[in-house]
């Protein structure tokens, strides 16, 4: 039993001694021990890759020793990872330059063929307008030139018709005075008294009235129109108070008469009248008439 003098409750207890194959030799110290263990345990295959990587594992008094050699091996290592690295994200950077590069193309094309149809939407528009503004030019043109034939037909017959007023009868084969003519045709006309009325009759077995005017008109070598409504628009009009013998009466508008006869003088005139009394001598107030027309 221990001297109580010498015992001290709290006193750590001695160390034991451990055998010499128990005892932690002289190593590469606790840096190489995290060297190793990274390079075996983080990267896993350093003892693949170098020999003397694997005997310092194995033998930790040569780790110390080549610790420089594991720990350049271990830098190129991770280098020629870095650069792996590197290179795959250059390779994902000029993948992804060349996509941008691409969808840039596409957009330009698209962009310019978008321009092109526009282009030619324009063209295809104008010239339509063109069509259509060289139509209505054509149109305008032939309405008016429809407007202006139309116009000189109307001149044109506005003219016959003038002249169908003054001169619109036909000289026959004899010529007489104003006077002589006009005292041939009432010769004429009493010399048909009596005379049965037919319709469209033009000698004397029977007339009608424009048929007996048109006949002593060509006594007097005058050769008129064949209808009444021609008859009332030939010569030149002459107003009912101012009549000479020989003057065409008609009854209705000039050029649309329907009834002619000849005015004998003293305020008397011969016209086939109708079936009923045929070839009469009348009173102007008998049947007053629309208007009248001179040719002697």
């Amino acid at each position: 039993m221990s001297d109580s003098s010498t015992w001290q409750p709290h006193s750590p207890s001695p160390q034991r001694a451990t055998s010499g194959r128990h005892r932690k030799p002289a190593g590469p110290g606790p840096l190489t021990a995290l060297r190793v263990g990274v390079t075996t345990g983080v990267l896993g295959t350093v003892a693949a890759i170098t020999p003397v990587a694997a005997d310092a594992v194995t033998n930790p008094a040569a780790g110390e020793r080549e610790s420089v050699t594991m720990e350049l091996d271990l830098t190129s290592f991770l280098d020629s990872i870095t650069a792996e690295t590197a290179d795959a994200v250059r390779q994902t950077g000029e993948a992804h330059a060349r996509e941008a590069a691409a969808k840039q193309a596409a957009a330009e094309a698209k962009a310019e063929a978008k321009a092109a149809a526009e282009k030619a939407a324009a063209e295809e528009a104008a010239r339509q307008k063109a069509a259509q503004e060289k139509a209505a030019r054509e149109k305008a043109a032939r309405e008016k030139a429809a407007r202006e034939k139309a116009a000189k037909a109307r001149a044109a017959k506005a003219a016959a018709a003038q002249a169908a007023r003054t001169s619109a009868v036909t000289p026959g084969s004899g010529t007489t005075t104003s006077g002589t003519g006009a005292a041939a045709v009432i010769e004429f006309a009493r010399g048909q008294l009596g005379t049965a009325y037919i319709m469209g009759g033009t000698s004397a077995t029977g007339w009608d009235c424009s048929g007996l005017v048109q006949a002593a008109y060509r006594q007097a070598g005058i050769e008129l129109p064949r209808v009444s409504q021609s008859q009332s628009a030939v010569g030149s009009s002459v107003p009912l108070g101012d009549l000479r013998a020989g003057d065409i009466l008609y009854w209705g508008s000039p050029g649309s008469a329907h009834h002619v006869a000849l005015y004998i003088g003293d305020g008397k005139f011969i016209g086939a009248q109708n079936p009923s009394v045929g070839v009469v001598e009348r009173d102007l107030a008998y049947d007053a008439p629309s208007g009248a027309v001179r040719l002697l």
